[in-house]
Order: C-alpha cells, then sequence, then structure tokens
C-alpha cells in the first residue's frame, strides 16, 4: 500500500520539514554532548598524570626515610 494512501499529502509536507528539523537539532546536540566527553577526558587524563606524580613524589621521599634510617 502507498504512502499516499495512509497519509495525506498536505500532512506529509507539513511532518517531513519538522522531523528533519529533529534529526538536525539530534546531530547538533550529539555533537556538543561528544566535544564535552572530549574535554572531561582530557581532564580526567591531566588530574591523573598529577596523581601519579604526587604518589611517585611520596614514594621517594618514604624510600629515603627508610634509607636514612637503614643508615642510623
Amino acid at each position: 500500500m502507498p504512502i499516499r494512501a495512509i497519509v495525506p499529502w498536505p500532512l506529509l509536507l507539513l511532518l517531513v520539514p519538522l522531523l528533519s528539523a529533529c534529526g538536525a537539532e539530534v546531530a547538533g546536540t550529539a555533537a556538543a554532548v561528544g566535544k564535552l566527553q572530549a574535554t572531561q577526558a582530557q581532564q580526567a587524563q591531566a588530574q591523573q598524570d598529577q596523581v601519579r606524580k604526587q604518589l611517585d613524589a611520596a614514594m621517594q621521599q618514604a624510600q629515603q626515610a627508610a634509607s636514612a634510617a637503614l643508615k642510623e
């Protein structure tokens, strides 16, 4: 059964622009979300690097303190 028999043409002419506008909005929203997630991933990576440096410094201090205690 052709779509013309189910939906009248004037209604189709109104629905097509509305539905295509929804697609553009969804695509724009997806792009914005993707950019936000990329920024969050970069921030998380930077935070992970900072924590790793702090842990390395703390481990080095602990090793130095242990070495000094053994020498005494």
